[in-house]
């Protein structure tokens, strides 16, 4: 196949998901919807944790990065996808592409290492009590965020390099919501299995330890919790630790289905739904999980609107 040339100048196509809908304006309202639900909970939540000095604790530190890599994860997708479709054009320049690519797997590898500090720390609260303000004090839980971060950028950066580097085919066309791994090696015009294998090693190595450690952090939690003598305790406990379960099992289900799975169980529309859920839908999803199901967050949020409104 012909080759093009993929210099700064070049460009591709980003099909997404609203134009091979069956209903795009339908489609559109719905993520136009969940954006600014997603803009408004992460950022009055951002906006709470930094203003109420009750909550400047390890615990919401950590819940207040997650909120952050959200807000930034899905302005690094919606507004692209909605204007596209809104001005009816769909392409995206080599370097935006790569920009794009670099973000979004910054943003999913930060959140990945940050989940399981966030374990790690109710691990500590709720089994080791006596020592939490040692174990998790400000330099440690600074430290958890950096680590997150400058890992996830690295590695981010890493890839984009390398994909960003294969000659692409004149067939520009990337059948996906956003510039990701997967879909675009299917444009190259050489041999990437050696890369593809490179990758789903990788995946599972960056993947695998974090969610062992968050299984082992919350496994000794309900050891813990079952021997509670206190029954308000007890279900303060398993409250928190299921909101953060939740918000685990919807990440590393969406992350495992797209750089764990093998390619042979990939297809466009399956791969569009599961890039809609991972940078769509739960960064609406995760602040309203830990707020509406936490009573010190919605009294703060009460307390902040009062003081503005």
């Amino acid at each position: 196949m012909e080759l093009w040339n993929s210099t700064l100048g070049s460009g591709f196509i980003l099909m997404g998901i609203l134009k091979d809908s069956g209903s795009p304006e339908l489609l559109c309202a719905t993520v136009t919807a969940l954006y600014i639900v997603a803009l408004t909970s992460n950022g009055l939540l951002l906006l709470v944790i930094t203003v109420d000095a009750r909550l400047h604790v390890p615990m919401y530190l950590l819940l207040g990065q997650l909120s952050l890599m959200d807000l930034l994860f899905t302005t690094v997708v919606s507004p692209k996808a909605l204007v596209d479709f809104l001005r009816q054009e769909n392409t995206i320049s080599f370097g935006g592409c790569a920009l794009q690519m670099f973000l979004a797997l910054t943003l999913g590898g930060a959140e990945d290492l940050l989940l399981a500090f966030m374990a790690y720390d109710r691990y500590v609260a709720i089994c080791h009590p006596l020592n939490y303000m040692v174990l998790m004090r400000p330099r440690i839980c600074w430290l958890m965020v950096a680590t997150s971060w400058i890992l996830a950028s690295l590695s981010a950066l890493v890839y984009t390099m390398y994909t960003m580097s294969y000659p692409f085919c004149k067939a520009r066309t990337i059948r996906h919501l956003l510039c990701e791994i997967p879909p675009l090696l299917k444009l190259a015009c050489v041999d990437t299995s050696k890369y593809e294998l490179m990758v789903y090693v990788m995946g599972v190595t960056f993947l695998m330890p974090p969610l062992a450690a968050i299984l082992a952090s919350y496994s000794l939690i309900l050891f813990t919790v079952l021997h509670m003598s206190s029954n308000e305790g007890r279900k303060k406990a398993l409250l928190t630790c299921s909101s953060h379960l939740t918000v685990v099992g919807m990440f590393y289900g969406a992350a495992t289905f797209m750089y764990i799975l093998p390619s042979s169980f990939h297809n466009p529309k399956q791969d569009n739904i599961i890039s809609v859920f991972y940078t769509i839908v739960t960064p609406a999803l995760n602040p309203l999980i830990y707020s509406l199901r936490n009573k010190e967050v919605m009294g703060a949020l009460r307390k902040v609107i009062g003081k503005y409104m």
